[in-house]
């Protein structure tokens, strides 16, 4: 992926913008076996429905959080998928295509996320925005985990840096 140079309006120096980093799928589909995914699961860029043999059903949605990068102007962004109940999805599938949509939702991050220890999921709020653009994620800042910390303290450069030279 190329990086496109452009001029800081922070800092008015030239930088070149870092690329998302993006999940292509919520860590449970991509656990999934291949036959699995072809007979109990639905996923295209957005959504991604799991039905178990249990009649358990997992629903995700595809979201953005914004890490603030402490010594630089420009923020790390991750496209995760995150984990919504049933009322939930359904309302944001309905609205998908409403541009002037904006509602909150409860939601469980799902992806595996490599700089961190994850015994849980992290709860977040899911935040829908006008302009049929990608939800919006906040963790819980009273859950205690140290990715949270690093969202609501903020991380350095070289630490976006090496997240993004990691996963490309």
């Amino acid at each position: 992926m190329e990086n496109i140079k452009f001029i800081c309006d922070c800092c008015g120096k030239e930088h070149e913008s870092w690329p998302a980093i993006t999940y292509n799928s919520p860590f449970v589909y991509s656990n999934l076996s291949s036959q699995d995914k072809e007979e109990i699961a639905v996923i295209d860029e957005d959504f991604c429905v799991i039905k178990h043999a249990d009649g358990d059903i997992d629903r995700f949605v595809r979201v953005v959080l914004i890490q603030k990068v402490n010594d630089h102007c420009d923020n790390l962004e991750y496209g995760f998928w995150v984990s919504l109940s049933e009322k939930s999805f359904n309302d944001y599938l309905e609205n998908f295509d409403n541009e002037n949509h904006e509602t909150k939702y409860f939601g469980w991050l799902c992806n595996y996320i490599p700089q961190y220890e994850f015994s849980d999921s992290v709860p977040t709020t899911v935040v829908t925005k006008k302009g049929n653009q990608r939800p919006e994620i906040f963790p819980h800042d009273d859950f205690d985990h140290p990715f949270v910390k690093d969202y609501y303290h903020g991380i350095t450069k070289e630490e976006a840096e090496k997240r993004i030279r990691e996963i490309l």
